[in-house]
């Protein structure tokens, strides 16, 4: 049954669908790559697909299969561009899965909580405070699900018991392992002076280094990670690509405990 005609087209049902289905589906695309240097890579490839379709309905055989061969190696290119951008669409859509969130797989998919590991956040954010206090810069990844072995692999193993004194020993401008960020994971402090992925968005061009290793680092990881301005003595917190700014260690505490501890929150 036709919906409606426009002069010799018959839309239906159907076809209204798949038009909304791939209008969200660019939407999200777009969404996951605004801001960074692959929107322009996206764009610029869209023009070119949009072109090859207008040509191989003109009828221009030579270049029409110049262009889809074109079109063809270019699909295997954005695979390795987008690589990061494709690996945060499909963490989006485990985490949005009803799936991930049943409470029998959930034994197999998440590591038990406990209030043991809530009290984990209290030497973090004692350190937080103090080096916030003293204008000591520092970088800290909190490890929430994904593993970060390659991560760990770039720095110095310390793999010790969480403690404010050692935070502000490793942090501490005249230590040799103040470069980079500090790794916690399963309770304890893993690493340090870890070399982190920097984020390339435009959104943030006025950020530092140690801020824009913070944002890159929850881009492509679910950890949680404190970012502390040396200059301003600010907290900075950066999840799932989103930094919030200035913002104070008791609130801090608090979104990490909802973040990675408290299920369905954030």
């Amino acid at each position: 049954m036709f919906l409606f005609h426009i002069g010799f087209l018959n839309i239906e049902w159907v076809d209204v669908l798949d038009i909304l289905l791939v209008a969200f589906l660019l939407y999200q695309i777009y969404y996951l790559v605004r801001g960074s240097l692959a929107s322009r890579v996206f764009l610029g490839y869209l023009l070119i697909y949009l072109f090859y379709l207008v040509v191989r309905a003109i009828g221009l055989e030579l270049l029409t299969k110049i262009l889809e061969y074109f079109m063809g190696v270019g699909a295997v290119a954005l695979i390795v561009i987008f690589q990061q951008e494709i690996r945060r669409f499909l963490l989006f859509i485990g985490k949005s899965t009803a799936f991930a969130n049943n409470r029998l797989l959930g034994r197999f998919l998440r590591q038990p909580t406990s209030t043991d590991k809530i009290n984990e956040i209290k030497p973090i954010i004692e350190a937080v405070r103090a080096m916030a206090s003293e204008f000591t810069g520092g970088l800290l990844v909190i490890k929430k699900n994904d593993e970060l072995d390659k991560y760990l692999q770039t720095g110095e193993e310390v793999d010790s018991v969480l403690s404010k004194r050692l935070f502000l020993s490793l942090f501490n401008q005249y230590s040799p392992m103040n470069d980079g960020g500090v790794i916690v994971a399963d309770g304890r402090i893993k690493a340090a002076r870890c070399i982190l992925p920097v984020s390339d968005s435009d959104d943030f061009g006025n950020l530092g280094f140690r801020h824009r290793a913070g944002l890159g680092m929850s881009e492509v990881t679910d950890a949680a990670v404190i970012v502390v301005s040396e200059e301003t003595g600010r907290i900075s917190l950066a999840i799932e690509g989103n930094l919030f700014s200035n913002i104070p260690a008791s609130e801090i505490e608090e979104r990490l405990k909802k973040y990675l501890f408290e299920k369905g929150k954030k």
